[in-house]
């Protein structure tokens, strides 16, 4: 359970997009190594954000893009400190709601490999072989809604 001073809130304006991408420039170059060109893309223009807030500090983020094939799930970072309180699964609760309420019938990610369960606990499942993405494995993961 998530402390009860975590809010998850849209991505609304351009200081928002920044903390967002502040966060994701944290885990994923920082801390995980990839690439800085691969970090953000063309997504990101059309993508829905949300981030969490601690007290008014961003502590997470994510993003969903919405298509004809489905409802893809992805950047989602939590800062190192703040794991395992479950920020990251309120996170992925707020994707999923947005998701359904742009009307996608399918959520899906590539999900990081040593962190399937955390997706597995939310009802995704498996939906093909590993490959690598960035330099790291990744399956895709889907969430029928």
């Amino acid at each position: 359970m998530a402390p009860a001073a975590v809010e998850i809130v849209l991505v609304r304006t351009a200081e928002q997009m920044a903390a967002a991408y502040a966060i994701r420039r944290r885990v994923f170059i920082e801390e995980q190594k990839i690439d800085p060109e691969l970090e953000r893309d063309h997504y990101d223009l059309s993508a829905l954000h949300v981030l969490a807030l601690e007290n008014g500090r961003t502590v997470g983020c994510g993003r969903v893009v919405l298509t004809a094939a489905g409802a893809k799930i992805g950047r989602m970072a939590v800062l190192a400190e703040k794991r395992g309180g479950g920020i990251g699964r309120m996170v992925l609760d707020a994707l999923v709601e947005i998701a359904r309420r742009n009307g996608a019938r399918l959520a899906y990610l590539h999900a990081q490999v040593p962190v399937e369960g955390f997706y597995l606990k939310s009802g995704f499942h498996g939906a093909g072989e590993v490959f690598e993405e960035a330099g790291i494995p990744h399956r895709r993961m889907d969430l029928p809604l």
